[in-house]
């Protein structure tokens, strides 16, 4: 097993700028670089050359300087190690097996793309593991091997998470990167995933915890945009949408994440990647990329939150498989928006705040870019919906039964 090593290099510089003054180079780099004269294997070739190619081109697109204020939170600039509020820890590839206990699959809390997510414990702020149960509870995220992509946005959640802090973006804790093992270690979100708790779940999300999750992610979104160099996040969805005890929603995943446009550029152009049924029109069209692409993908997720439904759900009758096809007729419509509700809610939601909802909604889905609202602006339209009590049930309209006409 290779031991963890201290350098100058310049290709691991997303891991630097997590980790200030250290620098990890794997066997394959170094021969990639003529340092150590060998011969990289195959299944290394993206650790060396095309890796070295993707991180010095996001160093040059990501060197963040946020200098805005959101939720009393700073960002960061180049003196990283003065600034950062956290440095990220370097884990050998023994200690995150022995903290997840041998990565059995009891442990396992979910799976992507690329790998699987295992819970596991360590001692308060070291990588020495813990007993189960005891000391920190973290999620530790294993990539799967000869993964270029997925190789890639590992890359990519350091260069993103190492540097940005905020109380609605999960926290990484630290990494692993020995021989073939890429792992990253999170903070444990003890409630899951938002698709979770909307379409996996016997009992419905209450209206007000839908509520603060979707002002907890907006307040995140809009912390990305808001630098002088903003981040486009480009995987907004219920998956990577995940919730602490006190169902506070924190952004997960940064993978996709994508530096924005700069200067007088109007755009980032980009390849299309995504989630089909989240991604805004014009960017799946064009490949053209702005922080309007976001909101389009918080108006699809507003709208599960508020129908119980799936972005894309093949189950479902023909024209209303495609959930913003199917309910962007009554966004605009007082009388009929309540057809839209949740019917695992009953009656059990704010009058007012389907409303006001199903207006965000109507405007974040505009099919002209540029007449949807900036993260800002949801922000702030979402945050008087958390203290309202006008709940249908005390109301004279006859909601439930205009609502039977169309959940069958």
């Amino acid at each position: 097993m290779a031991p963890r090593k201290r350098g100058g290099c310049g290709c691991w510089a997303a891991v630097a700028r997590g980790l200030p003054g250290a620098c990890f180079r794997p066997a394959a780099a170094k021969a990639a670089d003529g340092d150590g004269g060998g011969a990289a294997k195959a299944s290394h070739v993206h650790d060396a050359a095309g890796e070295t190619r993707y991180l010095n081109a996001s160093n040059r697109e990501l060197d963040i300087n946020f200098q805005t204020n959101h939720d009393g939170e700073n960002g960061v600039d180049a003196s990283i190690e003065k600034k950062t509020p956290h440095k990220l820890l370097q884990f050998t590839f023994q200690e995150l097996k022995s903290a997840t206990i041998n990565f059995r699959p009891d442990s396992i809390l979910g799976e992507g793309g690329f790998g699987y997510v295992f819970k596991g414990w360590i001692e308060p702020n070291s990588t020495s593991p813990a007993k189960p149960g005891t000391g920190v509870t973290v999620a530790v995220k294993s990539l799967k091997q000869d993964a270029l992509q997925g190789h890639r946005e590992w890359v990519a959640e350091i260069d993103f998470l190492g540097q940005l802090h905020h109380k609605h973006l999960v926290k990484l804790i630290g990494y692993c990167i020995e021989d073939d093992q890429r792992l990253l270690v999170y903070e444990f979100m003890a409630r899951g995933s938002l698709e979770n708790h909307l379409f996996r779940r016997a009992l419905p999300l209450p209206w007000p915890n839908r509520m603060k999750i979707a002002l907890g992610a907006a307040k995140g979104l809009a912390f990305l945009h808001g630098g002088p160099k903003p981040v486009i996040y480009r995987d907004f969805k219920t998956s990577n949408i995940l919730l602490d005890a006190e169902y506070n929603a924190k952004l997960s995943d940064f993978g996709l994440a994508k530096a924005g446009p700069q200067g007088d550029k109007t755009h980032v152009s980009t390849r299309v990647v995504g989630t089909y049924g989240y991604a805004a029109p014009e960017y799946v069209m064009t490949g053209h990329l702005t922080s309007k692409s976001d909101v389009y993908s918080f108006g699809v997720v507003l709208l599960e939150m508020l129908t119980g439904r799936r972005s894309m759900d093949k189950k479902r009758p023909t024209g209303e498989q495609n959930l913003v096809a199917w309910a962007r007729p009554y966004l605009n419509d007082r009388r009929r928006l309540y057809q839209l509700v949740d019917p695992r809610l009953g009656l059990n939601y704010s009058v007012k705040g389907v409303q006001k909802v199903a207006q965000i909604c109507h405007y974040c889905l505009s099919r002209d870019s540029k007449s949807r609202p900036s993260m800002d602006e949801v922000v702030k339209q979402l945050t008087p919906l958390q203290d309202l009590n006008d709940m249908a049930s005390a109301s004279p309209r006859p909601h439930s039964t205009q609502r039977g006409k169309v959940h069958r």
